[in-house]
């Protein structure tokens, strides 16, 4: 008989004992998990006796069926599902969709943010072509833990990839606005611009570097505010008060659209005042340059970042008590 044939026979057999194996194991319930019941990745290996790739799958259902049912996975299953997407993905690292798993449901606070991404860089290192981890890389960074260097520089190389969303160079741009200046910004839109031949992405690219002209025009607008202040002792009332007399600080208001437009395109926009947070704003954009979060997540990251300041400061006693 061939070596062929017997290989064969023995996967064969292999298959049909995993089969039996797996029948005869009690069907797992999400509430049924626990971290005691998954192997270490090291173990895991270690008793696949040459079939990783079915143990992995085995593990990768195991997964699966857990976040099927009608439970919420709250933070303790999703521990679970962190520790089983880690089997999966040491046992076989070429798997796709289980890393972007990971990235979905392991979002309930810091920790286990921090250990989607450190398998969402497993999936980088295994697929370094594929846009998408790369791009929940980068948002479990900036929308999860702020840190906007960080997601820029993933972003940054998603938005190379092809079939990365056409959005993401003014999303990269706004970040490094964030974690640096936007002359970070600016000069990274006009580098963009200067290497781009596609008309349709140089007119996004354009429109990015509008939101920045009249983002430095709001800065400007914002140091005379901070002068008129020191001066007349109160706040201005409106934005026009900056040029009004007899306390004007400016000669003249800078136009709230960017400077490059047509006058057929003009929307007529004016400065305000927004009523919600007191900043200077166009109507132009109807925001300032920056990278947006609805007030739910402003808050979930402000508790994100007290609780893991108080987690430091807890380690830091246990190491002076030790």
């Amino acid at each position: 008989m061939s070596t062929k044939w017997i290989r064969a026979i023995v996967l064969i057999v292999a298959i049909g004992c995993t089969g039996w194996a797996h029948s005869k194991l009690p069907l797992a319930r999400p509430g049924d998990l626990d971290v005691e019941f998954v192997p270490s990745p090291r173990v895991a290996s270690a008793a696949s006796f040459g079939f990783k790739a079915i143990l992995a799958d085995f593990h990768w259902l195991k997964a699966v069926q857990a976040v099927g049912g009608d439970e919420t996975v709250d933070a303790e299953l999703a521990r679970t599902l962190g520790k089983l997407i880690d089997v999966v993905t040491t046992l076989n690292p070429h798997v796709g969709h289980p890393y972007r798993f990971a990235a979905v449901w392991l979002t309930h606070d810091e920790e286990l943010v921090r250990e989607a991404i450190r398998l969402l860089e497993r999936a980088v290192e295994y697929h370094p072509d594929d846009w998408r981890n790369y791009f929940y890389l980068g948002f479990d960074h900036f929308f999860y833990l702020a840190e906007y260097a960080e997601a820029a520089e993933a972003l940054e190389i998603a938005m190379d990839l092809p079939g990365s969303p056409a959005y993401l160079p003014r999303l990269v741009a706004r970040l490094k606005s964030e974690h640096a200046d936007i002359d970070v910004a600016e000069v990274f839109l006009r580098e963009l611009l200067r290497r781009t031949e596609d008309e349709e992405a140089r007119a996004r690219l354009q429109i990015a570097l509008d939101e920045i002209e009249i983002e430095y025009k709001a800065r400007l607008l914002d140091r005379a505010r901070e002068l008129y202040r020191e001066r007349t002792g109160h706040d201005i009332r409106s934005v026009d008060d900056l040029v009004r007399p007899p306390d004007r600080v400016l000669a003249r208001l800078p136009s709230p659209e960017p400077d490059g437009i047509p006058p057929s395109l003009s929307r007529g926009s004016v400065w305000q005042i927004d009523p919600d947070d007191g900043r200077i704003e166009s109507s132009y954009l109807g925001s300032r340059y920056e990278v947006h979060y609805s007030d739910g997540d402003r808050k979930r990251l402000k508790v994100g970042r007290e609780v893991g300041r108080t987690g430091e400061s807890n380690q830091e006693a246990e190491s002076v008590d030790g």
